[in-house]
């Protein structure tokens, strides 16, 4: 078997970098929910994101990188990360943003639970309590059992779900590939789901029928102004940053050291909020995020106390951090 890679500082800092990016994107893309389809802006940070990742190949060794010899775990995950998008973007329009961050970061949690299935990690009833102290806090923010739960409040649920099986599939295939590579993948598989909603409803014959937040995806096509155009750039330029930190952080850490650090975004999503459109979570998004990032990070801390690394399971050499596959 092949031997894993094994550097938590770079990971952290990868994903550390991810998320920031990450939020700063998430706040752009909102700002163009209401005058562009999604998958307008899907395509066009796609092709730049492709471009970009192109270059980076080219850097690390050539086009024969792209190579593969796990194409269905590459078509899996980009699934994974369209569905994990589709789902979260589709909430912008209807949600202020730091709920809907706040809601989808559920998913380091749900990652410490799914390594446990697929990576064989040991999980104690004090870190299986913090599971269910987390999804409490979701429930907390979504308002669940009252008159104010809306079923939309479950769209970055189910993002955050695919979003960490995505990760599970990147930690297993990143033996073997490039964090370079597997941004070249995903932003391919987003540039043909992209194209396929542009053919059935480009032309808008479907917006307004459904759902407010179905018409974020469904609107018509239409060319953006420079400012727009620009905005769509920075977009692309983003997506381009976090697909490769984020592959590159889960790549070369263990996903119970790098899970955590994805809470950055909960902040920066209500500083984004605020500062774009003057939102200020309320009590409930409050004590949602303190349950759901508490949790979480008495997830990593006891893991670091009582668990076998996982670095064990996959045979690292702690001598040589920087080993590359």
């Amino acid at each position: 078997m092949t031997e894993h890679i094994s550097n938590p500082r770079l990971g952290i800092s990868c994903i550390l970098v991810g998320m920031i990016a990450m939020s700063l994107m998430d706040a752009l893309i909102k700002l163009l929910s209401d005058q562009y389809p999604l998958h307008e802006i899907v395509m066009v940070r796609s092709v730049i994101s492709i471009t970009l990742t192109l270059f980076i190949v080219h850097l690390e060794g050539g086009l024969s990188l792209l190579r593969t010899s796990t194409p269905f775990f590459h078509l899996a995950r980009g699934l994974l990360i369209v569905i994990a998008n589709m789902t979260f973007y589709l909430a912008l329009p209807i949600m202020p943003l730091a709920s809907v961050i706040a809601i989808f970061f559920i998913s380091p949690v749900i990652i410490t639970a799914l390594s446990v299935v697929f990576l064989d990690e040991k999980v104690g009833w004090h870190r299986w309590l913090a599971v269910l102290i987390g999804f409490s806090g979701i429930a907390i923010m979504m308002r669940l059992g009252t008159d104010a739960f809306k079923f939309s409040s479950l769209l970055p649920v189910v993002a955050a779900f695919a979003y960490s099986f995505a990760q599970i599939i990147t930690r297993y295939i990143g033996i073997t590939e490039k964090a370079s590579v597997m941004s070249f993948y995903i932003s391919t598989i987003f540039v043909v789901v992209s194209a396929f909603f542009w053919a059935i409803a480009g032309d808008g014959s479907f917006a307004g029928q459904y759902h407010s937040s179905l018409d974020f995806l469904l609107r018509a096509w239409s060319w953006p102004n420079m400012e727009d155009a620009s905005i769509m750039l920075a977009v692309g330029v983003l997506i381009t940053i976090v697909g490769y930190m984020l592959s590159q952080a889960y790549r070369v850490a263990e996903l119970n050291i790098v899970a955590p650090f994805e809470y950055l975004s909960i902040p920066m999503g209500v500083i984004w909020g605020y500062v774009f459109w003057c939102e200020i979570p309320d009590w409930y998004t409050f004590m949602g995020i303190l349950l759901v990032a508490g949790s979480g990070l008495y997830v990593f801390f006891r893991e670091q106390r009582v668990s076998t690394p996982v670095d064990q399971t996959y045979g690292i050499d702690h001598q040589d951090p920087g080993h590359k596959s």
